[in-house]
């Protein structure tokens, strides 16, 4: 879509404004000149900072269970089930004994500590630096002899009493884990060697087509995320020898570890279940038969609820693979009736990267009054009638056809819709940002549909994508109350949301060899809401991504669906979480952008041939600093300084 020379045919000046800085401060200016960086990252921003901070905070504590719920919540950043999931058999069976702690229940703190008793074994429980609360057991060597740990340990006596129950409880738990094993493999092995190269491919592709993922198996890692890549992902390509999947690819089974079994019959529950997007609800997991059955019955019961009855049966308690692969099968059938029934979401804890699907209460007064507030500024900003967003649309006098044409500074509607609904959210939703992305040129998209021109699709670039960011004023509190670093990171955010349109339009294409290829992820489906998003993602860190709500909406063109066309996304740099009701009627402002995206979708396939040419980095410096581009910001005033 994108021209590779200018208006003159000067390949010279294209390449020379290619080699410019996009960054609105800097349009015009060369790009990587300046002789330090604008701002410099902290060294204890993000996830060292935070595990720093929680065990200092841990060592502190008053008691072993005080301790613990900070280690385990990561003083309030994930629940403590979650980390309670990635707990080895033996540190789970140890904490059970010398804490209470269990993933079913948590006996009384008093009930598991006599201090009269004599200390036998002096054990440990450190945090890793990947965020793993670890224990070390009676045979283990210390702890920073296996782990790379945050700073020390926490000493644990144990008494004779603790280790005669260790005994039993791990002997237990590894009876358990040894059975889960020996089912996989009879599972597997009933697939035929056809049957688990099919899965293999399965789970190479899901590998590839979904968000960072961290599963664990005892002390085995596997992950697609960053350095410590195990299995295919942004580092390792399809059939690298260091991907476990491609290691496993025509290998006999028998040759297969038990940890490998356990994680192929795992991860193809989850699939099954939901499609790839399951994965991310176990990050930071055991991914063992009985944490997956948990998930699995969790969902189950949700469902069921939302359906009003008992559609999907139970696996039960000790269920075999059998069972939970027939419950995935359930969930994963009834999963669409579901998402018609209630509005299914999820929950993101951004700390471990761990998801939790959940279904959404009725819309309350919250959602209510952010819709009346929202709904308030479109009608007095735009040619727009109804009292609810839900009912908003073009009025009799504009009609479809005002999508394409000028209106007030932007070259079409479909701009000016875009731009206000994002500026009202922002208001209403006290964000620091709002944004909503999608496509430059519908018609370019509806001509290249029509001939059916995948692989031309597939090869558009970030820039043939739009993100509009509006900031509140406010927001430059947290960047030394200056307008130019604001519209710098609203740009920030704006190319990185174009790099999201372009990494998901892949997805709802035919599967041609070009597209398979080419980098992309499943395109999203459900809003989520994110709790301190500002631990991985060097973006998120740097430009103080906390609290998030991201809703994606579907556009039809041409009679082929695009799931994940366009989005909503808020943000807030800190304060409150957003909460369930906020979401519901974020999604509702996303659904209209998603409506007046659709209508001229149908114009641009009627012939009309208009574009998105506002949101670039020079309307992003005019927008928020209100001087022309190139131009220096105004200075706050001096009591607004800090």
């Amino acid at each position: 879509m994108t021209a590779p020379v200018d208006r003159e045919g000067s390949r010279r000046a294209a390449n020379s404004r290619k080699r410019q800085s996009r960054r609105p401060s800097r349009l015009g200016l060369a790009a990587g000149t300046t002789p330090k960086p604008d701002r410099v990252r902290e060294e204890d921003a993000g996830f060292p900072g935070l595990l720093a901070r929680v065990w200092q905070k841990a060592s502190a504590a008053a008691d072993l269970r005080a301790a613990l719920d900070t280690l385990l919540t990561l003083d309030g950043h994930v629940p403590a089930e979650v980390q309670e999931s990635a707990l080895r058999t033996a540190d789970a069976a140890a904490l059970k004994v010398v804490a209470g702690l269990s993933a079913d229940a948590r006996e009384p703190a008093g009930a598991v500590t006599d201090p009269a008793e004599r200390t036998v074994f002096l054990g440990e429980i450190g945090l890793t630096t990947g965020g793993r609360v670890v224990v070390r057991v009676p045979s283990q060597q210390p702890l920073a002899k296996q782990h790379t740990l945050v700073a020390g340990v926490l000493r644990v006596p144990w008494t004779a009493r603790h280790l005669d129950d260790y005994r039993r409880e791990v002997t237990t738990a590894q009876e358990r884990l040894d059975r889960d094993a020996a089912d996989s493999r009879r599972w597997l092995a009933e697939q035929g060697s056809e049957g688990r190269e099919a899965l293999l491919a399965q789970l190479t592709e899901g590998a590839q087509r979904t968000a960072p993922f961290m599963l664990y198996i005892e002390d085995k890692q596997y992950t697609n995320f960053r350095d410590t890549n195990t299995v295919v992902g942004k580092t390792l390509w399809p059939g690298h020898p260091d991907c476990v999947f491609a290691g496993l690819a025509g290998l006999p089974l028998e040759l297969w570890s038990d940890h490998d079994a356990l994680l192929v019959v795992g991860i193809s529950l989850l699939i099954r279940s939901a499609g790839y997007g399951r994965i991310e609800e176990v990050n930071g997991s055991q991914l063992t038969p009985q944490n997956v059955g948990r998930l699995l019955e969790r969902t189950r019961r949700n469902y069921n609820e939302a359906l009003g009855g008992e559609k999907i049966p139970a696996a039960g308690p000790d269920a075999g693979i059998d069972a939970l692969m027939a419950l995935a099968a359930g969930l994963g059938a009834h999963r669409p009736e579901v998402a018609r029934t209630v509005q299914l979401y999820r929950e993101i804890h951004g700390a471990l990267i761990h998801k939790v699907e959940k279904v959404a209460a009725p819309h309350g007064e919250v959602a209510a009054e952010r819709d009346r507030q929202v709904t308030g500024h479109l009608r007095a900003t735009l040619p727009v009638v109804g009292d609810r967003l839900a009912e908003l649309r073009l009025a009799g006098d504009a009609g479809p056809a005002w999508l394409a044409r000028p209106y007030g500074e932007f070259g079409t509607g479909l701009e000016a819709v875009v731009y206000e609904a994002v500026a009202a959210t922002t208001a209403a939703f006290g964000a620091d940002f709002s944004m909503s992305r999608g496509i430059r040129s519908l018609p370019e998209l509806v001509r290249a549909l029509r001939a059916e021109a995948w692989d031309e699709i597939s090869a558009w670039g970030i820039t043939d994508f739009f993100c509009c960011v509006v900031p509140a004023q406010e927001a430059r509190r947290h960047y030394g109350d200056s307008l130019a670093t604001l519209a710098d990171t609203a740009w920030a955010m704006s190319s990185r949301m174009q790099y999201n349109s372009w990494h998901f339009i892949a997805g709802n294409l035919p599967r041609t060899s070009k597209v398979l290829e080419r980098d992309h992820f499943v395109p999203p489906t459900i809003p989520d809401i994110a709790h301190f998003s500002d631990q991985h993602h060097h973006g998120h860190v740097n430009n103080m991504v906390r609290f998030t709500i991201r809703s994606p909406h579907p556009v039809e063109v041409c009679g082929r669906p695009f799931n994940g066309f366009m989005d909503l996304r808020i943000v807030r740099a800190d304060g409150e979480p957003y909460t369930e009701q906020e979401m519901l009627a974020a999604h509702q402002v996303a659904a209209f952008i998603a409506r007046m995206t659709q209508q001229a979708a149908a114009l641009a396939e009627q012939g009309e041939q208009a574009g998105v040419t506002a949101f670039d980095s020079a309307w992003h410096w005019r927008s928020i600093t209100g001087t022309p581009a190139g131009g220096a910001a105004p200075e706050p005033p001096r009591s607004q300084v800090a």
